[in-house]
């Protein structure tokens, strides 16, 4: 059974996870276009860890960064070998739920114009295409989106 709790980045399958995805992030788009977040960052007072736990196991990640008027989702990512069992969206419920008791009316995000299942992912999620938001800028490998809780 998968357990969303909060996490520690500097925990060694969370970084393992976390190190997974940058790779990922890093083969497929220039270092310019790269916005995730450093696992020192990911300790930051304004974000929430989390991590999807399968007994012993660690199969997924995703954070929520608390911002004055919106949070912004940041570090999805499960696992490959636990992926289509409905992990990322109890990781997305869960964030959603934080942001939600945190008084949030809005969650943003960005994601990679070459990572199409996760951008129809978080469409069937609600979210949908909007323009570059806080310290984004509009670039050729970014899709940027959003959701009102």
């Amino acid at each position: 059974m998968v357990v969303i709790e909060r996490g520690n980045p500097h925990e060694p399958q969370a970084t393992a996870l976390l190190q997974a995805s940058q790779l990922l992030m890093q083969s497929l788009f220039p270092p310019e276009d790269n916005a995730y977040l450093s696992i020192d960052e990911l300790c930051s007072e304004n974000v929430h860890f989390f991590v999807a736990r399968n007994g012993a196991m660690l199969q997924g990640t995703g954070a929520l960064v608390i911002n004055k008027k919106y949070g912004e989702i940041k570090s999805m990512f499960v696992d490959p070998k636990a992926r289509r069992q409905g992990i990322a969206a109890t990781i997305l419920k869960s964030l959603e739920e934080l942001a939600h008791r945190t008084g949030l009316r809005l969650i943003q995000l960005e994601t990679g114009n070459k990572l199409q299942a996760a951008v129809h992912f978080y469409e069937r999620h609600g979210f949908i295409i909007c323009e570059p938001f806080g310290r984004y800028t509009s670039n050729p490998s970014s899709i940027f989106m959003k959701k009102l809780l």
